[in-house]
């Protein structure tokens, strides 16, 4: 463990965004055969990921959690989780990486589908005819994006779509709220997540991210009840929890310092705000995830 988490555009690169699109396609195994096949733990501000693995497999840890990505499975990686890889050497697959304002701009028109991709989570392996389905797809936009055929834009927007259809139908936390929310929900929703992320240490009230939306705090409660499934101040102690937590697995900071950096008066008030989410105390939470 170390005291800060990498934060890359692509994985190894500090650099600007490589192209002029707003979205990047590349294989697996182009960049993962330049590290060995194992991709240390780290993060993209601004960034959406999606992995999809065609042969081979993965040894996944994401915000602390391990698991394995098999052959036909589909990962989701928003933006800030810390994400590392072991890879099965000659796996093939594709990585899509989409700018955030693209990802808003065409969740935006899937009736709140951006509550449904705002957690890191993976599909199941498909087992009947539907199965090829989204690998086909995204060998399309790979064809797409790497040509430079009239249209090519709309075309590229148009699959990118239908990924994301896929995922929403398909990923286990998808179910959607009945009535599904308005775009103008939604729009509120990204904006306060975004608010969120940059205010979060600050301990701000829903009251503050109400006013800087322009809503009434019941307003924005209901936003986030009907596009994200919780209260406005569910997903801001959410949002705490999961630095906390990455805090805790990722860097060897002491609890008295994650205390200060995630602007908790005193440590003893962070312990009990960790306790009474996780059951655990901090140190014991490093513990058990150190012994996964």
């Amino acid at each position: 463990m170390h005291n800060s988490i990498p934060v890359f555009n692509l994985y190894g690169e500090r650099h600007a965004w490589p192209t002029p699109d707003l979205v990047h396609c590349e294989s697996i195994e182009v960049r993962s055969r330049l590290h060995d096949w194992h991709i240390r733990a780290h993060q993209h501000s601004g960034l959406f990921q999606i992995l999809y693995v065609r042969r081979g497999s993965a040894q996944v840890q994401i915000d602390g959690r391990r698991g394995v990505l098999q052959a036909g499975q589909v990962l989701v990686v928003p933006q800030g989780c810390i994400h590392g890889f072991d890879f099965e050497h000659g796996t093939l697959g594709l990585v899509l990486t989409l700018a955030q304002p693209l990802l808003n701009k065409l969740a935006g028109a899937l009736d709140g589908g951006i509550g449904a991709l705002s957690r890191p989570c993976w599909s199941e392996p498909e087992r009947d005819a539907t199965g090829p389905q989204i690998g086909a797809t995204l060998d399309a936009f790979d064809l797409e994006y790497h040509g430079d055929a009239e249209h090519r834009t709309p075309a590229m927007e148009a699959l990118l779509t239908t990924i994301l259809v896929w995922l929403m139908r398909h990923l286990p936390v998808t179910a959607q709220p009945k009535p599904a929310p308005t775009r103008n929900a939604t729009r509120h929703f990204v904006r306060f997540r975004e608010l969120l992320d940059e205010h979060f240490r600050e301990h701000r009230p829903v009251s503050f991210y109400a006013a800087t939306l322009g809503l009434t705090a019941a307003h924005l409660n209901v936003v986030c009840r009907d596009v994200g499934g919780r209260s406005a101040l569910e997903i801001i102690h959410e949002r705490l929890l999961l630095e906390a937590r990455r805090s805790l697995v990722y860097t060897t900071m002491q609890v008295g310092e994650i205390s200060d950096a995630l602007g908790f008066s005193e440590p003893a008030y962070f312990t009990r705000f960790f306790k009474r989410a996780t059951s655990l105390a901090p140190m014991a939470f490093r513990l058990a995830a150190g012994s996964l």
